[in-house]
């Protein structure tokens, strides 16, 4: 048996409020247990979908199905700062690189299957998605240098009638519509996230399964070449068919 797999819990832990988590990580970590360990298990005790901290109001639970774990990661990375690897601990929050190896089951044991679910939400339904959009706008911009049309106005409109048959203007018009939220000139992060896992689920339900699964592996391999392309090439999970609740 490895040090790791020492430090990996039997069993399930039984949730908590979050000002017990929290107190779990600092415990946990002056006891020795890895942090990313003792982290990925107060993630699990977590319990808020949505809170304010210092007067900023924090959404981990986009759309009730997609878990933006990093976000709690951040948040609860704050509340032991100090006590962790700085270098480490910005890798995982601004490159997604976690410090250790763990396998998926690994992963899904320390969080919990419910969160799991979520965080594949997450992860094929904004991570994955905004991948997609890129990939594409890409391919459109070499389209147009190609032919000799370097003008970048109108790019987003090529880009999401490509992906989602209308533009995006449009689209966020619907999607506000369908939400019950003002039309405002601006966006809030919170709000692109829920737009991003919108526009995930309004592909599944408007394309193909064909067409559905060629854009996913674009995304993903447009996703891949990120990472490789800043030194960070693991990943947490394997590729998969998109997941919803």
């Amino acid at each position: 048996m490895t040090d790791l797999d020492k430090q990996l819990p039997l069993f399930q832990l039984t949730p908590a409020g979050d000002a017990e988590a929290i107190q779990y990580l600092r415990h946990a970590i002056t006891r020795d247990k890895h942090w990313y360990i003792a982290l990925l298990e107060a993630i699990g005790l977590w319990s808020a979908a949505e809170e304010t901290n210092n007067g900023l109001i924090h959404c981990y639970l986009i759309a009730d199905e997609a878990f933006d774990w990093l976000l709690l990661a951040e948040r609860l990375c704050a509340s032991v700062d100090g006590l962790l690897p700085e270098n480490e601990k910005l890798g995982l929050l601004f490159h997604g690189e976690p410090p250790i190896n763990l396998t998926e089951d690994n992963f899904k044991q320390l969080i919990g299957s419910s969160k799991y679910r979520q965080y594949l939400n997450y992860f094929y339904g904004i991570t994955v998605e905004e991948a997609l959009v890129l990939a594409v706008r890409e391919e459109v911009r070499k389209e147009r240098r190609t032919s000799g049309f370097n003008k970048e106005p109108d790019i987003d409109n090529e880009v999401y009638h490509r992906i989602y048959g209308a533009t995006k203007a449009v689209l966020l018009k619907h999607f506000r519509r369908e939400k019950g939220y003002p039309q405002r000139r601006s966006i809030s992060l919170t709000e692109l996230k829920e737009f991003t896992y919108w526009l995930f689920k309004y592909r599944l339900n408007h394309c193909d399964k064909a067409r559905v699964a060629s854009d996913t592996k674009k995304g993903l391999e447009q996703l891949r070449q990120q990472r490789t392309k800043n030194g960070f090439p693991r990943r947490l999970v394997t590729d998969k068919p998109p997941y919803t609740e």
